[in-house]
């Protein structure tokens, strides 16, 4: 295995040369239908916990694949706070819209762990799997899913009271379904951003709802008390 630690701020970006690593990798399910051949000219980059994987309106050096670890992702709005998005794990795509559309970074992308991501060179996207069947069609499923998702949490973010939606939140959670994963998280503050509101108004919701029994609020978690009330508030909507 050969590393190189290339300075990137106040972290150092961890460029990894392990073959068996990658292979190994590259063996899951997803990718091993898309990448058949053992010789391919990718590395693996580490990026460790709270690093700045991708800068918003920066420019895109390649083809990111998250392949460990978990990272969030969040997008500036007019106001210049961050809209947090979702939460990713393996296996997701990162700079599919970048490349085909050739744009600068559309979204903010920070490891909330520790992270490895399969680096595929811009050029080599271009020149040879632009042509392949198999990687274009696992492309186009990635991408048609993450435009689903967001899609659906507009939708519902736009139309829905912050009651409903933070009942339609716990109920996708609950479910199990990826998106459901893509957005779990205890923190109130994530929670508000996600299904697009205040943290202040989303803690007067919980407050009322902890009050008529319905949740427990700690510290470090939510828990639902009467599922069947939470999913009258959700009006059978869900994120996913």
């Amino acid at each position: 295995m050969k590393r190189t630690n290339v300075p990137k701020g106040v972290f150092t970006l961890q460029i990894i040369q392990d073959n068996v690593l990658c292979t190994y990798y590259l063996n899951h399910k997803e990718l091993k239908k898309v990448f058949t051949s053992e010789e391919h000219p990718f590395q693996i980059r580490r990026y460790s916990r709270n690093e700045v994987v991708f800068e918003e309106g920066e420019d895109i050096d390649g083809f990111y694949i998250q392949v460990s670890g978990r990272t969030k992702i969040t997008t500036s709005v007019i106001t210049g706070k961050a809209l947090l998005l979702r939460f990713c794990s393996a296996i997701s795509f990162m700079g599919d819209i970048e490349l085909v559309q050739k744009v600068p970074i559309q979204s903010h992308v920070t490891a909330v762990e520790d992270t490895d991501f399969i680096f595929i060179d811009q050029t080599y996207i271009y020149n040879e799997l632009m042509k392949d069947i198999a990687f274009l069609q696992q492309l186009l499923a990635h991408a048609t899913y993450k435009l689903q998702t967001c899609t659906t949490a507009s939708r519902i973010n736009l139309l829905a009271s912050v009651e409903t939606r933070f009942a339609s939140y716990l109920c996708t959670v609950r479910n199990g379904v990826s998106f459901g994963k893509e957005i779990q998280t205890a923190n109130s503050m994530e929670i508000a951003s996600l299904i697009g509101t205040t943290t202040r108004h989303l803690n007067r919701i919980m407050e009322k709802l902890v009050f008529d029994k319905v949740i427990e609020k700690n510290k470090k978690e939510i828990i639902v008390i009467e599922w069947t009330k939470i999913e009258e508030l959700s009006g059978g909507l869900r994120y996913e």
